[in-house]
């Protein structure tokens, strides 16, 4: 059975969507490479709540109110991805994972590597524009 991710993609007034660096370690998977906020679910846990105790644990953020966006298949997991409007002042928000955040427009997201595949979820959210609706 493969695991289950859970991410969430913050995006702010400007379109921006909010990634953060992971740490530089030799022994995590993709060191020092931008990604998307989230984590592992873990047992007995669904994806919704994984993502609210991620972003309690990573950025101290409560998340009351936030949408699936999708599902998808990966070769090594099911990753679950939340989206949610987010005006957050980065500045403010002290991590415990991760170097830095900084916000992306679509073209530089589309433009660094991220991690886990993430790209082809982050063009996908930009395509269908669920913020738009």
């Amino acid at each position: 059975m493969k695991r289950k991710g859970s991410s969430i993609i913050f995006i702010n007034d400007e379109g921006q969507i909010l990634l953060f660096l992971r740490d530089n370690k030799p022994d995590l998977p993709y060191p020092n490479m931008w990604d998307i906020p989230g984590g592992h679910v873990e047992a007995g846990e669904s994806p919704g709540k994984c993502i609210m105790r991620e972003m309690k644990e990573e950025m101290d953020l409560v998340l009351d109110k936030f949408d699936l966006f999708s599902k998808i298949e990966f070769e090594d997991r099911i990753e679950y991805t939340f989206w949610a409007r987010a005006d957050l002042n980065i500045a403010e928000i002290e991590l415990t994972e991760g170097q830095k955040l900084k916000w992306f427009t679509r073209d530089e997201a589309k433009q660094t590597h991220l991690a886990y595949g993430f790209n082809e979820i982050v063009e996908k959210f930009y395509s269908e524009a669920p913020f738009l609706r």
